[in-house]
């Protein structure tokens, strides 16, 4: 009896050790693919399942009846064009199918009028292919597979950027799709100097990530640093540029973004020209940019398409923007509240009639309204946008007329309310304004307690965090700390393109000569002059 068991034990194991070791088989990415047609197909099969999506398609031999090639591939990946022109070739040259067995590779190339075949021999890379819209084509006899790339689907075509339009300048933004906006910085950057560095991240995503910069202006360094961040992450998705840029920031616990994002490719041009790497997310037009400091968040790419004296108005404009939806409310409520003497009289007593009503302390009135605020300015992105904007604005208006009238708020709070929201619009940044909008709070909570001197208290710690951030190495608010003179030409205010000679010297540390001198260069296109026998 003891020996039955212990046979029937042994039985069990011996199952459970070749289950486990065909299950391995089957799940393991490294896997040499053999020549058998049934068992490549039985893997992928196993792999990816009963998907409706996912179609296999045998050709039969007509002398043998059996299946003698096979093309794999998901439906909605692909273009139906050019799998029709793929199938044609294919059956064409049915009679033709020994002579894979010298070249697969060459043989497709002759048949079929595609570009972008190449041999795979893992179950990994196959199954890479195909998910990445390839079609692989299986040969009877023959390791491994033959994958054509035939990648199509559903594509939205190139539209003006919706976030950050433009009076003049292209009027193009990027897509969802990795290879088009590639493409559309090829288009704006004709050298050979571009390059691209790809990686894969998230397990089940297999997002294709991009880095792109030009070699001999980009710092070698920072693409190092780049390239080994992006290497250390492992997790299950990207579905988004905002992953990427939370997992390589070098600061975690900040409301100020050390990385610009943008989906206008003559900005991630502009940017590239000046030594920053560009990081592509497929899935998202947002293209993000680094290194780059703080005063980068008030410049926009038609500063550089317009008179510069114009451009320098507008970025100080912006700049002021940024102190006013900072600081605004919180001046408001430690003037009326501790430091009334510093007002004027007409204007004090015109606060304190406004005000005689008015239940709630200068405080919570602003609080309030800035609540009342951020909430209708949500519900006008969440809702239908048709709708939305009529919302925000009815909205506005009706709740701030009704809050006056009802004695709840003033209207000089509302005034104030109104014109700081209105000025953190003017950043060209969204990730610039949302960290004031974070910080407002707190240098209200700070004047509503100690007036000036509170708001003096939060001033000083967010000046030496701006400070002490970096960005890929980078200081965050160079070129004032540390001083940088030969930045401030394109800083606060821009200077004319000739006067423009060379690039930011902390971003660039290699090729820093933008354009030679415009005597020099004058000189040389009039030649010698008249009457001039030295040659």
């Amino acid at each position: 009896m003891n020996v039955f068991r212990r046979f029937r034990k042994n039985v069990k194991t011996i199952k459970a050790k070749r289950n486990e070791k065909e299950h391995e088989s089957v799940n393991n990415d490294e896997a040499v693919l053999d020549a058998s047609l049934s068992n490549t197909l039985s893997i992928l099969r196993t792999r990816i399942g009963t998907s409706s999506d996912f179609i296999i398609r045998e050709l039969v031999n007509a002398e043998s009846g059996n299946s003698q090639i096979a093309i794999s591939y998901i439906e909605g990946l692909i273009d139906q064009k050019q799998l029709s022109e793929l199938m044609e070739a294919l059956i064409a040259g049915n009679t033709r199918f020994s002579s894979f067995s010298n070249n697969p590779v060459n043989h497709l190339k002759g048949i079929i009028p595609i570009g972008g075949i190449k041999a795979v021999n893992t179950l990994g890379s196959l199954l890479t292919a195909i998910l990445n819209g390839e079609a692989v084509v299986a040969v009877e006899g023959l390791p491994g597979a033959v994958t054509v790339s035939i990648s199509g689907g559903i594509r939205r075509s190139v539209e003006e950027p919706s976030s950050q339009t433009v009076v003049r300048g292209p009027k193009e933004g990027f897509t969802e799709e990795l290879s088009v906006n590639i493409a559309l910085l090829r288009q704006k950057l004709r050298t050979p100097e571009l390059r691209i560095e790809s990686r894969t991240i998230g397990r089940y995503t297999q997002t294709r990530v991009a880095v792109i910069y030009i070699q001999g202006l980009a710092n070698p360094e920072v693409i190092e640093e780049l390239l080994s961040r992006l290497d250390t992450i492992d997790t299950d998705s990207v579905l988004e540029s905002g992953y990427i840029e939370e997992f390589i920031q070098d600061k975690t616990f900040t409301p100020f973004p050390t990385m610009i994002n943008t989906e206008r490719p003559d900005a991630v041009a502009g940017n590239l020209l000046e030594g920053h790497v560009a990081v592509i997310v497929d899935g998202t037009p947002f293209v993000l940019l680094l290194p780059v400091t703080f005063f980068k968040f008030f410049q926009s790419s038609e500063d550089y398409y317009q008179r510069y004296d114009i451009s320098s108005f507008l970025r100080i404009i912006r700049l002021f923007s940024f102190f006013i939806a900072l600081f605004l409310p919180s001046i408001y409520i430690a003037v009326t509240t501790f430091q009334q003497e510093m007002l004027p009289t007409t204007l004090l007593i015109s606060l304190a009639a406004q005000r005689e009503g008015t239940p709630l302390p200068a405080l919570l009135e602003a609080l309030l309204m800035e609540i009342t605020f951020e909430v209708i300015r949500e519900a006008g992105v969440r809702m239908p946008r048709v709708i939305g904007p009529a919302i925000s604005i009815v909205g506005a208006l009706v709740l701030g007329q009704a809050a006056v009238q009802a004695g709840l708020v003033s209207g000089a709070m509302v005034i104030v309310v109104s014109f700081t929201a209105i000025a953190s619009f003017v950043m060209p940044n969204f990730n610039m304004a949302s960290a004031v909008r974070l910080v407002r709070f707190a240098l209200m909570l700070l004047a509503g307690m100690f007036g000036l001197f509170g708001i003096l208290a939060g001033a000083v710690p967010i000046l030496v965090h701006i400070i002490s951030l970096s960005s890929f190495g980078v200081p965050y608010f160079t070129p004032l700390a540390p001083l940088r003179w030969s930045n401030l030409k394109d800083t606060l205010i821009r200077v004319p393109w000739r006067s423009m000679k060379t690039r930011p010297a902390v971003i660039s540390v290699q090729n820093k000569v933008r354009q030679s001198s415009f005597k020099q260069q004058h000189a040389a296109n009039k030649g010698p002059e008249e009457g001039d026998s030295s040659i």
